[in-house]
Formats: C-alpha cells, structure tokens, sequence
C-alpha cells in the first residue's frame, strides 16, 4: 500500500505539472529576455466584447465571445484552448468572472505563470459541484504539490458564475470568490519564502481534460474520472477580467537567477506623478501596505478609485479536505482525503526533523532536502498505512466479531 500511495502522490504531481502550459523561458537556468509589462495600473475586459478578446493571445485555437463571454470549448479530444495576457505584472489583483465547464475529467483553470516558474491556480473540476482547488508553486518545484493544494467550498461554479480574485503582495496572497477571502499564503510559509511566488507573471486561462485517457490512472482519478468526449461539447466561460498591477512598468528584467524579487531590475515605471526607472521590485514595493495590500503611493492617484477588492474582502474559514461525510464521499475524493491525512502526518515528521536539525546544527538551513524529503515521505506513508492496518484489524474484529473465541473454548476457573 506504501508503494502504490507514494507513487499515486508523484505520478499526480509530475502529470498535473507537465499538463499545463511551460514557460516561455525558465528564467532559474537560463538567461531570458526581459518580460513586456504595461504602464497601465489598472486593466478591465469585458469579455462580452469581441475587441477585448483580441486583446489577449490564444493558444489552441480560436476562441469566440458570446453574451456569457469568452468560450472556452473542448469538442475533441487533445483540445486545450487557452487566453494568454501578452504582458507581465508583478504583484497585483486579478479578479476573473467565470463559469466552469461541466464534464467528467474537465477542467477550468486560471492562473498565473512566471519565467521562473512560480505560479498561482485556480482549478474547477467538471464534477465537483461544490468545490474548487487552489494552488501554487515556487520555482516550478511539484515536491509538495499534494500539500500545496486545498479544497474551497463554491456555489455551482459550473452553473453560476462567480468572481475568483487573486490579491497578491511582497508579504502574502490570498484567494477569494466573490469577494470572501476563502485563502490565505504568507511568504513565510512558503519554505521561508523560497518557494513564495515573487517574480512577473502572465494570465492563462483555460480548458483542458485531466480525464483523457491518455494521462496517468492518478491524474484521471484526480479529475474525478475518464471524460467521455461523446458529451461534448464542454464550455467554461469567462465574462470578465479586472487587472491590477502594482507595479506597472515597459519590462522586467532579472538580474540574476536567484527567482527573488529583490532580483527583478524595473523599466520605466510609469504613474500620473512621475516616470522613472528602478534598479529592483524592492524600492517600489517598500511602501506596499502589507495589512491592506495597496497599491504603492507612486501610483495612488493614477489608479484612485479603481480598487474596489480589497475594501470588500472578508475572510472564511478555510477548507483543506472536502467537509463531507466519510460515508458519503466519491472514490475520488476519499483518495485524496486519504491523501491529505498522509501528508498531515508527513508534514509533522517534517517539522520535528527541521527542528531538530537545527537545534544540533545551529544553522536554519533545510533539513529537508530531495533525500531527506523523500525518506521522510517513504516513513509517513509506513505510519499511515499502519494506522490504517491498525483501524481495520480493530474493525473486523469488534464488528465482525472474528476475535471472539469460541465459547467452550474459553478458559474457566
């Protein structure tokens, strides 16, 4: 059961990665070009309007836009289509009005992707009714992807639009629908804010099928099954899409291949006051307001009155696991219940090594490299599994009563 589990967990991880759309160049190895920005600090689409779709790029073929908006359709399988922004932001709000696509093994997803590979997810998968996943990475390292992830509770999102909102700073991102904070990532817990998304990043929003039968047993089973392509056609729809960047600006360039946004070198900021160039994302972030997450003051009144998210988000209580009954939970999401209540044990196996290491070490340094990681894994699936073997040897004994010896064969005094 170990080796299936640890392999379930890795197989979903690497599939899910290589499902989606790679940077254009990974700035952590190599040299890029520097990413186009724009000088605008606040962006609106209606996607009602053909002229704004012609504004984005499209990937996978041609994407219409109706009265529910941009369409976003799988008639066949291999079909992906996907809008793209031709332009980077570097911290910011992204707030997109969308309807997810019903369908087994369908899923909607909006992200954010940078050159380095940090990258923020919503995913809404075609037979949960009720709940959508959020996620993110740091450097493109899937190590952890089962732990990054969690589930949020949602209204119909395949028959009701809903508002999905990115509020993204130096110090935190949380997501929120329709305006409640459903999440929140500080950078510390990030692995200390190695692994906090930090560098620029484009808008993708998608369709693709999790469910073909061509991926991987966990990707499909994660999915929630196989998509059976004789009920196509699947539709996402994307009504609209409000943008704003922090920090607007021609390019950015990194400095170097550290992935930090100390590195990341601004030209020709532009706002109502002043244009000016910057040497780092630090100097013009260092006024950002990290309880509120405004915008920095150089750009206050280009962009006064355009930030209506962040008056009106509150928090809720987040949702890690589906809050449904043991009982009543599908086979998909039982395994990644199960899933979870592994990781839970992992991450506290984690957490006494880390802290142990440095109490012997004296340095803060990882303990928990590849190796380590993946030892540690290895000996949290042992535990649970044994848990498990514990909890069901329990249950057939009591329930089924195979424990129970026969009465003359008791002993009597």
């Amino acid at each position: 059961m170990q080796y299936h589990l640890l392999y379930a967990v890795l197989a979903a991880t690497i599939t899910l990665v290589l499902a989606q759309n790679a940077a254009d160049c990974n700035a952590f190895y190599n040299a890029c070009p520097s990413n186009k920005g724009n000088t605008e600090a606040h962006i609106n689409y209606d996607l009602t309007q053909p002229l704004a779709l012609n504004k984005w790029t499209t990937l996978g073929g041609e994407v219409v836009a109706g009265p529910h908006g941009a369409e976003l359709t799988i008639n066949n399988q291999r079909d992906a289509q996907t809008i793209v922004t031709d332009y980077y932001i570097l911290y910011g709000e992204v707030s997109v009005e969308m309807k997810a696509s019903p369908g087994t093994g369908i899923v909607s997803s909006i992200r954010m992707l940078s050159d380095d590979d940090d990258e923020i997810d919503w995913e809404a998968l075609g037979d949960f009714t009720d709940m959508l996943q959020t996620n993110y990475f740091g450097k493109g390292d899937a190590s952890e992807d089962y732990n990054r992830w969690a589930w949020q509770r949602v209204t119909t999102p395949q028959e009701v639009f809903h508002n999905y909102t990115w509020v993204w700073s130096k110090e935190k991102l949380s997501w929120a629908i329709d305006s409640t904070v459903v999440r929140t990532v500080h950078y510390a817990d990030a692995k200390g804010g190695t692994h906090f998304p930090q560098t620029p990043m484009r808008i993708r929003i998608g369709i693709w099928a999790a469910g073909d039968p061509s991926k991987s047993k966990p990707t499909i089973g994660w999915a929630g099954g196989e998509t059976d392509y004789s009920k196509a056609p699947f539709t996402m729809y994307v009504k609209s899409i409000d943008i704003v960047n922090y920090t607007p600006a021609e390019s950015y360039v990194y400095s170097d291949r550290s992935g930090s946004s100390d590195s990341i070198k601004i030209s020709r900021l532009v706002s109502s006051e002043t244009s000016a160039t910057t040497d780092t994302a630090t100097q013009i972030l260092s006024s950002t307001n990290s309880s509120t997450m405004t915008p920095y003051s150089a750009s206050q009144n280009e962009i006064s009155g355009s930030l209506t998210v962040n008056s009106s988000l509150t928090e809720s209580k987040n949702s890690t696991i589906p809050d449904i009954p043991l009982g009543q939970m599908t086979i998909p999401q039982i395994w990644l219940y199960l899933e979870t209540k592994a990781q839970n044990i992992v991450d506290f196996i984690s957490a006494k090594a880390t802290a142990i290491f440095i109490s012997k070490t004296g340095t803060i340094t990882s303990a928990i490299g590849a190796w380590d990681y993946f030892c540690l894994e290895i000996f949290g699936i042992i535990i649970f599994a044994s848990l498990m073997l514990v909890i069901f040897s329990a249950w057939v004994c009591f329930v089924l009563h195979v424990c129970t010896p026969p009465e003359n064969n008791r002993l009597r005094f």
